[in-house]
């Protein structure tokens, strides 16, 4: 054999690392679409609100009307939150050990929101809640108005969300063990006691999910709340609004600054949400 020549045994083949093409190509078409989808829009947010600099982004995100839309948010955000973390969980609870008429339909109502455009959900709520409304007429005639302010909009956001505390909580309430419950009886515990000491830390986890999940998606509602916010009044305006209203007049700086700070925003929350997960074990309540 010639010196810097490789000769193979007769009789042997040079074994090649096995390349999975298939699973190769699945990687690569997911991830490509992954990037085309969500990371290079947000790519384009991230130039377009820094381009003038870090003191001209402050700037813009802290002029008093950026402030005022994005606290209003912020509470508004809060409310529903704290609204559908609540009341989510008792329908939750009703749909799983009650028993009465057309608990199908019920069940069938609490996803009905994901399904509704969110402008025909302010529209509807317009016609029941607004000034000439079924209600609203009556309320306006004593002075109350439900609509084109913060009650308005909280009810819109409600609405919108409130599948997500509901369907967070149910699974883990089908799992919990009644036998917990019904030691805990045994021993004295009344119903408040029985649901705060047993059965709220068996949910704890999906309550968290679901809030986390309502906090999100009222933080960037848009379609419910321009119908009910009162035509862009600065009083009533949300954080998505001051976006809208800022890309119509041209402001594209002022537009991507606010939108820079939702997104930021929200990755804060799921990260958040990601890092408490890791502290649930396999068959905890996450």
């Amino acid at each position: 054999m010639a010196l810097g020549t490789f000769k193979i045994p007769a009789g042997r083949h040079m074994a090649l690392p096995s390349v999975d093409i298939g699973n190769a190509a699945l990687v690569t078409v997911s991830v490509g679409f992954l990037l085309l989808l969500i990371a290079f829009p947000l790519s384009t947010i991230f130039t377009r609100a820094g381009e003038n600099g870090i003191y001209s982004f402050w700037q813009t995100i802290s002029t008093p009307e950026a402030l005022f839309a994005l606290r209003y948010s912020l509470m508004l955000a809060a409310a529903t939150t704290m609204v559908n973390a609540v009341m989510g969980t008792l329908v939750a609870y009703a749909l799983v050990f009650g028993n009465f008429p057309f608990k199908r339909l019920v069940d069938s109502l609490v996803d009905l929101p994901m399904a509704i455009p969110a402008s025909v959900t302010g529209f509807t709520l317009l016609l029941l809640y607004g000034p000439l409304g079924l209600l609203g007429g009556p309320l306006s005639g004593m002075g109350v108005g439900v609509m084109f302010a913060f009650p308005g909009i909280l009810l819109a956001h409600s609405f919108t969300t409130f599948p997500y505390v509901t369907r967070a909580v149910g699974p883990l309430l089908e799992k919990l063990d009644r036998g917990q419950q019904e030691a805990a009886q045994t021993l004295g515990a009344g119903p408040t006691q029985v649901f705060r000491l047993v059965t709220l830390p068996a949910i704890a986890g999906g309550i968290m999910v679901g809030s986390i999940f309502t906090f999100a998606r009222s933080l960037g509602e848009f379609g419910a709340t321009i119908m009910v916010s009162g035509n862009l009044a600065l009083r009533t305006q949300t954080a998505p609004l001051f976006i809208f209203t800022k890309f119509n007049q041209g402001d594209i700086e002022a537009a991507s600054a606010m939108s820079l700070v939702l997104i930021i925003i929200s990755f804060i929350l799921f990260f958040g949400l990601k890092t408490a997960a890791r502290r649930f074990d396999a068959g905890g309540n996450v």
